[in-house]
Formats: C-alpha cells, sequence, structure tokens
C-alpha cells in the first residue's frame, strides 16, 4: 500500500465518484425530461447532486464562515488573522475589529486526527462574544513537500508550547480530543523550561490520557494491530496530484472510510434521505444534512509519522498516562505543572474517549494543588457534544468559562457571562 499509486487510485476513485454523480445529475435535469413521467428521473438527478457534492467535499477545506460576533448588543465584523506560520500549522487568531480587549484569551487547541480544525467552528463561535479566541490550524499533509521534513508527536508538542509562549501566560487553553495528551505535556515541559510562559487554565476535552482507563473500539484496535501491520496497511505516499507528492501519510479518505463504516447505516440513512428530500424539492444548500457532512467528508492527511507516533506512544506505551513521554531526548515531568489550573471534561455516552481516560490527567499533576484541579462529566452526552453540541452550548461552556475566571481572570469578566 505505500505506493504513490495506491495513493492515486484512491484519488481517481473519488474523483470517478465526483464525475458520475455530476453526469446523473446533468442527464437527469435535460427539460425535456421533464415530460416523462416516471420519478426515477427526479430520483436519479437528486442522486447525482448530492453524490457530486459528497465527493467533491472530501478533498475541500471547509471556510470558518464567521463574518461578525454580537457581544453586550452591538455585532462586530470577524477577520482570520495569522499569528504564526509553520510548515505544519498556524496559530490563527479571530480579530473582533473595532471591539476592545477581552478579558479571556483562549487557545482551541484543534485535533489532528483525520479533520480540519474548522470542526470547531460552533465551539469559536461559542467563545467569541466572551473571548479573545486563537486556534491551532493544522496544515492537510498532502499539500507540505517532503523538503518541509517530518512531524511527529515531539514536533507537535513544541508546536503547542510555541503558540502557548506566544500568547502569555494569561492563556486559557482548551485542547480537544485528541491533541490532549500531547497539550498536557506542551504545558508540563513550559512549566519546567519556561514556567514565566505557563497558561493560566489547561481545559481537557474528551482526550485518550489513558487509553486503557475505559476501553473502547478505537483503543481496542490500537492495542490488536502491530505497528507493522499498520504501517503497510494504513499508509501510503501522496501521489502527483498535490505538492506533498512522495510523503508518506495516512490518507484522509482512509479514515474517511473508517469514520462511516463505524456507524455505516446511519450514514445510509441520512444519504436515502437527503436524495428523497432533494428529489422532492425540499434540499437546500445549507439544510442540516448539508451543514453536517460538509464538514464532515472534509478530511486531511496525517503525516505518517504523527499517525504512527500517536498510536505507539500514547496509546500502546501509554507515555502520557505513565508520566514517561519524552521530548528530544529529555524526560517530561507532568507533575512539574505548579501555576496551571487543569480542567476535565467528559461525556457519559462517548464512544471516542470514554470516560475515565480523560480525568485519568489529574492523578499526574502531583505538584498542583487540589484546589486547582476539576471535572465534569456530562449526562447522556457523546463526542461531538461535549465540545460542539448541545451539552457543551447549555452546559459544558458556562462551567469552562466558570473555571477559568475563578482562577484569577479580572473582575470585569463577569458582565460577560453567557
Amino acid at each position: 500500500m505505500r505506493y504513490l499509486a495506491a495513493y492515486d487510485l484512491l484519488e481517481a476513485t473519488r474523483v470517478t465518484g465526483q464525475w458520475l454523480g455530476a453526469t446523473a445529475q446533468a442527464m437527469g435535469s435535460y427539460p425535456w425530461l421533464a415530460m416523462v413521467p416516471n420519478p426515477a428521473i427526479a430520483a436519479m438527478a437528486a442522486w447525482g447532486e448530492v453524490t457530486e457534492r459528497s465527493f467533491a467535499r472530501m478533498v475541500t477545506k471547509p471556510d470558518w464562515g464567521i463574518d461578525s460576533v454580537v457581544t453586550a448588543g452591538r455585532e462586530y465584523p470577524v477577520a482570520v488573522s495569522h499569528i504564526i506560520e509553520k510548515p505544519f500549522g498556524d496559530l490563527i487568531h479571530f480579530r473582533v475589529t473595532g471591539r476592545g480587549p477581552m478579558p479571556r484569551r483562549v487557545l482551541l487547541v484543534a485535533p489532528m486526527s483525520g479533520h480540519y480544525a474548522t470542526l470547531l467552528r460552533k465551539t469559536v463561535i461559542s467563545l467569541l462574544p466572551n473571548c479573545d479566541v486563537f486556534v491551532t490550524d493544522w496544515h492537510n499533509a498532502r499539500d507540505i513537500p517532503v523538503s518541509c521534513g517530518k512531524f511527529d508527536v515531539e514536533d507537535y508538542t513544541l508546536y503547542v508550547a510555541e503558540f502557548i509562549q506566544e500568547l502569555g501566560p494569561e492563556t486559557n487553553v482548551i485542547a480537544i480530543c485528541q491533541p490532549a495528551p500531547l497539550t498536557l505535556a506542551a504545558c508540563a515541559w513550559l512549566a519546567e523550561h519556561h514556567p514565566d510562559c505557563q497558561p493560566r487554565t489547561l481545559t481537557l476535552i474528551g482526550g485518550p490520557i489513558d487509553p486503557d482507563a475505559n476501553a473502547t473500539e478505537v483503543t481496542d484496535f490500537g492495542s490488536r494491530v502491530t505497528m507493522g501491520q499498520l504501517e503497510q496497511v494504513m499508509l501510503q505516499r501522496v501521489g502527483f496530484k498535490y505538492p506533498g507528492v512522495g510523503r508518506m501519510v495516512y490518507p484522509g479518505l482512509t479514515q474517511l472510510t473508517s469514520f462511516i463504516s463505524m456507524n455505516a447505516q446511519t450514514h445510509a440513512r441520512a444519504f436515502r434521505d437527503q436524495i428523497m428530500r432533494v428529489a422532492k424539492g425540499e434540499g437546500a444548500d445549507h439544510d442540516r444534512h448539508n451543514t453536517f457532512y460538509d464538514e464532515y467528508l472534509a478530511v486531511m492527511d496525517m503525516p505518517a509519522e504523527f499517525y504512527l507516533s500517536t498510536v505507539e506512544r500514547v496509546f500502546k506505551k501509554r507515555e502520557i498516562a505513565t508520566n514517561s513521554f519524552t521530548l528530544r531526548g529529555q524526560p517530561v515531568d507532568i507533575g512539574k505543572i505548579t501555576a496551571t489550573a487543569v480542567k476535565t471534561v467528559e461525556g457519559a455516552e462517548d464512544d471516542i474517549s470514554a470516560p475515565g481516560q480523560c480525568i485519568a490527567a489529574l492523578p499526574l499533576l502531583t505538584g498542583l494543588p487540589e484546589a486547582m484541579k476539576a471535572s465534569h462529566v456530562e449526562p447522556h452526552a457523546g463526542h461531538y457534544g461535549i465540545f460542539a453540541g448541545k451539552s457543551w452550548r447549555n452546559n459544558i461552556r458556562p462551567l469552562v468559562l466558570d473555571f477559568i475566571d475563578s482562577q484569577g481572570t479580572p473582575a470585569e469578566v463577569r458582565t460577560l457571562r453567557a
């Protein structure tokens, strides 16, 4: 599988699906076919529209689509600016023009797990009225030339540490899902090497600090598959179509296949229902189905070394859970964190990072007073809901902001609470 031809075959299959969809939509849209009293014509056009859109979105990075924010009854324009630009990821800022300084400075550490940082769009929207928001915007590995070198879990950790240093000690870091253990390591590294740059708070949401604390299908897969099998079966070299030609990656399309297979019946039903809605003229460009799947289907390739080192060091060897993680040959002691308050958030029905995996961070913080530790388990919440769904908006977000405020944020912030 580790050949350019395999990657190009995967891309060719996607392009073929997109072409078939466009062809079916065009054929079913000829005016003279409207005279044929057969619902199959409309169904063919609808199938084509849904299919073409789906395959096209798989290689398109979604736009943030955040143009304005309302704060204290006034609407302000929002623009995305780049604070730090690096080969594998940028630090971006949602700059609110005309609004005064905000007491809360929040850095959202986005996952590098197959989707773009735009997966956190709703999270950003919910925080913007009350916070100055920054996000780690990871790049698609297929677009990064081989000359830029490697990118593994240690590089990821150093990127996060550099971003936190740039924003300063008043920063409140929120790590969502996959980056939780590496962000914890980044804060520990800062605590030892740059203690004046430790962030004020760190909130870990649904992250696998200790994958063995409560097994899921994801952790079971990581434990039963050998590293050799992963390297042989999952990895491919980027084909000739993209700037990263020759780079070894875990393809986003392979990841997407795994995502869909976990809930195949649910996805099949969603697409069937959408085709019927479009055939009846009830579909819309930004309806609920398209809004969700435009983001869900937009996948990015991960650097092979990052994918392999994550599986080996976070899941198999449990280096974060056992406090044995090393960075450039030096041990990273999580117990060195003494000035950053830490809160964990878990979903009671999270089937990706089950309850128990994230809260495992708290016992590792031996140098942190108990008063600076907190945890929350959200009842009836799944993985997506704890950072972007109803559970986040109604319950978790207020708790996180209260936690941030409790750690010394200026009193004026209380007037901005939602």
